[in-house]
């Protein structure tokens, strides 16, 4: 099952034809480089995204790299760390990478990730979900692929407080945005010769919100017949994943339960340092991360994994139509995990960050 899974992502595209043509990408003036946007990002960051850019040197990637921070100080133009011109980096680009980014709870500053999503459009975060061939965990079979609704719901960020001790947090479901999101599942199946789309969704409960989300789906199954559509309440998807995630393949949700969902999937193949994510947006933008945390009580220390960012990086390749690169490259940390000698310490290894990145390179 698991060299079936690794054959079916190295024949993937993972973004297809919703891509704009490589000729509207921004390449370097001095040679035909491709330039994406880098966001190292916080703690661990900067460590595993040069481990992105040792593997991609060594693999001959023709990327050249726009390196962006988070601030210091907040730019009122975003009303975040993140600066205006960073943003503008990723318009231009088109594509681009990032790692961690923490943001301070309850300090009453704007999410980076939020900031993300809202300022470029970014409204379908895609996760694939596949067991590691040599890796072993407690499902050997996964194979599916969350897809999470990224710019409303829960998320849309409007809060206040009623009278004190009271507080309101305001759920916006859109048709626009759950069209969106839906047409993108449903294109995304039949691209990747997928079989089935399961909506995740609470409409027993939260019928105007969450039924106009399911009558969204409903409406754009109609035009995919060839594709089984399945309606599944979130309380009930959680627990057929855990008994059985083989009764899935891709999933659609509103922003809240995707964030959920897709965690909780991460954790049946082995956690979030191994689990690839992308962000697609408006005009094609592709913005692929880590969505693990930065990490802060390993920062510094070679101990990270980079496996998250490098897998993210392949999907990076992918979306450019760079499926030598990408195939090159995950096949190499594939390889890398499964032979066991260089693991880090999360996968059970002891590992440096250094070591299990000069294994991917060797066996490039």
């Amino acid at each position: 099952m698991a060299s079936q899974i690794v054959r079916r992502l190295s024949g993937s595209r993972l973004f297809s034809t919703a891509n704009p043509s490589l000729f509207d990408r921004c390449f370097s003036s001095e040679s035909n480089l491709i330039r994406a946007t880098l966001f190292p990002g916080d703690g661990i960051g900067p460590e595993i995204a040069e481990s992105v850019k040792q593997v991609f040197r060594v693999a001959d990637v023709p990327i050249e790299w726009e390196e962006h921070f988070v601030g210091t100080e907040i730019d009122p133009r975003t009303q975040s760390f993140l600066t205006w011109e960073s943003l503008e980096s990723v318009r231009q680009n088109k594509v681009g990478l990032k790692g961690p980014m923490a943001t301070p709870i309850g300090k009453g500053h704007r999410s980076l990730n939020l900031t993300l999503r809202k300022e470029l459009n970014l409204y379908a975060n895609v996760r694939p979900c596949y067991s590691l061939p040599g890796y072993k965990t407690k499902y050997d079979d996964v194979d599916l692929i969350t897809i999470r609704e990224n710019t409303e719901g829960e998320y849309s960020g409007l809060e206040h407080q009623v009278v004190r001790g009271v507080v309101e947090s305001l759920k916006i479901i859109t048709r626009q945005a759950s069209l969106r999101v839906a047409e993108y599942a449903f294109h995304y199946a039949k691209v990747h010769g997928r079989e089935r789309v399961s909506a995740i969704h609470k409409a027993n409960i939260m019928q105007k919100t969450d039924g106009l989300f399911l009558k969204c789906c409903r409406e754009v199954a109609e035009k995919y017949p060839e594709i089984k559509y399945e309606e599944v309440v979130i309380d009930n998807c959680c627990l057929m994943l855990v008994k059985n995630p083989a009764l899935f393949d891709v999933l659609v949700m509103p922003n809240l339960y995707g964030d959920i969902i897709s965690d909780l999937c991460a954790g049946l193949i082995g956690g979030l340092g191994l689990t690839p994510s992308c962000n697609i947006g408006e005009g094609g933008i592709a913005l692929a991360e880590a969505v693990h945390g930065s990490a802060p009580d390993i920062a510094g220390k070679n101990l990270a994994n980079p496996t998250a960012l490098l897998l993210s990086s392949v999907t990076m390749l992918r979306h450019l139509d760079l499926h030598d690169k990408a195939e090159r490259i995950q096949d190499a940390v594939l390889k890398t995990i499964a032979e066991g000698k260089y693991r880090t310490g999360d996968l059970g290894g002891k590992a440096k960050t250094t070591e299990f990145t000069n294994a991917i390179c060797d066996h490039l």
